[in-house]
Formats: structure tokens, sequence, C-alpha cells
């Protein structure tokens, strides 16, 4: 008991406590030896006991997904453990031994009554809680900060990935089908058309243009019966690699009834000539919209990248606010994939006053959250109306909902509704800031099947 006296009379919440208390205190005191490595407590569970550390280090972390943050790392003289038992929750974070460490434990009962009879502990403690909410916060806003990039990243990256990759497949099939067209091509000059002839010609060339960049809408069997259909009707005309041209003729809506109506405008010897042409040619100008397609999607990306963070320009602007909704969407299309969003916009909405990147920061943190909640088969709506002075953006899905005695704890920094190691607690918190700091406001409405986050922003805040 004497080695647990100088040792609690050292540490700064015990120092000033008189020594008949500390005596009583360390009577009721526990040793607790750690290896390296071992746990000491871990996240989620009940606090019951806070731990002077006697020797040794011990290692605060707190795990996110497949990512483990260090918080801190205490030493000797050092109390742990303390907030769970003052806020009578769970713990935060987990702690285990870095060296092989003893720490004393001290129970629940005993710390209240501590604070409760010393001002001077109670004073402290109220410091050390204080500090270390603030460190922990910091730690993991910049942890939030590096994940939320990596997803922007993952999901940038998985969006552009589809139209580079269907440009590229584009080209170097254009590159086949153009070397084919140009033969084909090379083999009109042996053909004498008339003037009448040449002017169908023309003709047939827009609307084969036309038909590959506005293809039929065929389902699978219709096409492959159509397919057939031509197939044979090539080969019934002597037309060599009928298989070869009828799938493309087909792909650009022809039946064997409309190749007979324009092979009646041509010579029957240009037949064969004709539907080769008419194959690859078509072929060419899909790719080429393809190509043209897979561009413009990573231009419209980029545009909204570029939006969504307000590259070059001031921190405050006036911001649509269903762009930026739109912005956030574009970058979290690749989570969509099995949800139904509904767009419900207010065509008369006035823009506002306002940082634009850190709204995006709140759409996304809100839109995200909807898209977990469904679980990738319901509904996501995004709403926005105008009610003077007052802009509202509403995100509403079709989830389990929220248990009414959370409701009030959401906007809490470190509290969160996902499984343990899949959320800071500070994504609601975060947005909560960000709204206030507009002098705005956030609301929550949930019931089984449906919850419903209002954010309201003033025009001119």
């Amino acid at each position: 008991m004497a080695d647990f006296f100088s040792v609690l009379k050292q540490v700064p919440l015990f120092a000033d406590l008189p020594d008949v208390d500390l005596l009583q205190l360390c009577g009721s005191v526990e040793e607790i030896h750690l290896q390296a490595g071992e746990t000491l407590f871990t996240e989620g569970s009940l606090g019951q006991k806070a731990y002077v550390i006697k020797e040794g280090q011990i290692e605060i972390f707190k795990n996110l997904g497949d990512r483990s943050i260090q918080l801190a790392v205490r030493i000797p003289g050092e109390v742990i453990g303390e907030m769970a038992l003052l806020e009578a929750a769970p713990r935060s974070a987990s702690g285990r031994a870095l060296t092989p460490s003893t720490l004393l434990a001290i129970h629940h009962d005993d710390l209240d009554h501590l604070l409760q009879t010393n001002p001077n502990a109670a004073h402290i403690m109220l410091h050390t809680v204080t500090a270390r909410l603030k460190s922990t916060e910091l730690l993991l806003k910049q942890s939030e900060k590096m994940a939320e990039l990596g997803t922007l990243t993952a999901g940038i990256a998985h969006e552009l990935n589809n139209p580079a990759a269907a440009a590229r497949r584009g080209s170097d099939q254009l590159n086949l089908a153009w070397g084919k067209l140009l033969k084909i091509q090379v083999q009109f000059y042996s053909i004498h058309f008339s003037n009448a002839e040449l002017k169908a010609l023309g003709e047939l060339f827009d609307e084969v243009q036309n038909r590959a960049v506005h293809p039929a809408q065929l389902d699978a069997i219709q096409r492959s019966d159509i397919q057939a259909e031509l197939e044979e009707w090539l080969e019934g005309h002597g037309i060599e690699d009928a298989w070869d041209a009828a799938p493309q003729l087909a792909a650009l809506g022809y039946d064997p009834a409309q190749i007979n109506a324009f092979a009646a405008r041509f010579p029957p010897a240009s037949l064969p000539l004709l539907a080769s042409w008419i194959a690859a040619y078509g072929t060419a100008v899909s790719l080429l919209f393809e190509i043209g397609e897979g561009a413009r999607r990573i231009s419209e990306i980029v545009k909204a990248l570029k939006a969504y963070v307000y590259l070059d320009q001031a921190p405050a602007q006036e911001v649509d606010v269903a762009e930026g909704l739109e912005n956030t969407l574009v970058i979290l299309r690749h989570k969509l994939q099995g949800v139904d969003v509904r767009l419900e916009y207010d065509p008369q909405l006035p823009r506002i006053q306002a940082y634009g990147s850190e709204l995006n920061q709140v759409w996304t943190n809100l839109i995200d959250n909807a898209i977990d909640a469904v679980e990738g088969q319901g509904v996501v709506t995004l709403r926005t109306h105008y009610q003077a002075p007052w802009v509202i953006v509403e995100v509403e899905d079709t989830g389990a909902g929220i248990p009414p005695e959370l409701l009030s704890k959401l906007f809490n920094p470190f509290f969160t509704t996902k499984p343990q190691g899949e959320g800071t607690g500070l994504g609601l918190n975060t947005s909560y800031n960000i709204i206030h700091k507009h002098k705005g406001d956030i609301k929550v409405h949930s019931q089984p099947g449906q919850t419903r986050f209002e954010v309201w922003l003033p025009v001119n805040p």
C-alpha cells in the first residue's frame, strides 16, 4: 500500500488529497500487469475502472474499418480510461500495452467520490478531459479527411476508368474498322453510278450516320431474330461474309425489308459492296460516337470535381445548392448502384452566400449516410425548396430509421450509429458545425422506413 501511496502522490489528480483520504483510496486500488501487446480495454466496452500508469507505455487507439489510428501514447504518471467513467458511456477507444506495463486500477465509485469531495481534483480532471477531447477530435478529423480523400480518389478513379476504357477500346476497334472502310471505298471507284444513284448514295450516307448515332433499341431476342433474317437474306443474294455484316446491320436497325428497299435503287452488282460499306461505315461512326461520349463523360467528371472543391474560387461566394448536390452525386456515383435516387428540386431556388466546398462536405456526409442506410436497395430522395429567407435541403432515405433515444445524440462528437470500426462519429458533428457557421440549422425526423435530414440555410447569412 505504501508503494501505491507514493505513486498516486506524484499524480496531479491525487496530489492535494489529504493523506488519510489517499491512504483510504490506496486500500481499494488494484495492481494490474500487462505484457507488450496485451489489451487493457476495448472500444465499446463498459468502463468500470480508470487506470494510473505506474510503469510502461499504453497506446490509445481507434479502429476505423481496416485502419488503426493511434490517438496517444500514455506514460507513467498519467491517468487513462477516465472518460468512459465520467460520461457513463462505452469506451470510445481501445488501450493496449506497448511495453511490459504495470497499472493501478481505480474503481468508478472511488473516482466519483474523489471528484465530489475534492474541488481541485475535479478541476484537474476537467482540464485533462477537455485537452484529450480536443486532441482526439483533431486527430480523428485529420484521419477522416484523409479517409474522405481516399474515398473521393477511389470514386473518381472508378468513374473515370469506365469512360476511359470505353474510349481506348473504341479507338482500337476504330483503327480496324477504318482500314476496312477505306478498302471498301476504293472499290466504289470501279462502279459507275448515275446521278440519281449518287444522290441516293448521299441520302444513304446520312441515314447510316443517323442510325449509328441513334442505335435501334432492341432486346436480345429481337436482335438475334433480325440478325438471323439478315444473314439469310444476304446469303441469298450472294453476299460473302454475311455472318460478319448481319450483326452490324442489325445494330443499325435495318431489317430485310429495309435492305430490299434501298437495294432497289442501285445496280444489283453493287449490292454486296453496299451492304459491306453500310456495315463498316455504321461501325466506324458508332465507335467515333462512343469515343466522343467517353471524352464527354470524362470532361463532365472533371468539371464536377472542380466545382465540388470550388477550385480557383474565393472561399465564400454565391452558391447554387442544386448544382452542389448534383456534383456530390457524381462523386458518389460508384456507391449508388442499386439505389433509386429521386430528385425533387425547386426550379426557383435562389443562390445563397456560402462556403461552397464546406457545404459540399455536408451533402457528402448526409447522402453517404443515406446510401449506407438503404443498404443498396432503397430510395434516396434529394429535395430543395425555398421558404423566405431560408433555402431548405432535405436528404431522405427509406432505411430502417434511427431509434428515438439516439436522435438527441446524433450531432455529438464521436457518436455514431454505424457498427464499431465503421465511423468516427464526426461526420454529422462536422456537418452541424458547418451549417451553424452559415447561421443555419439542421433537423432530423426518423421512423422505420423514413429518415429525413433537413438543412436550413439563410440566403444571405
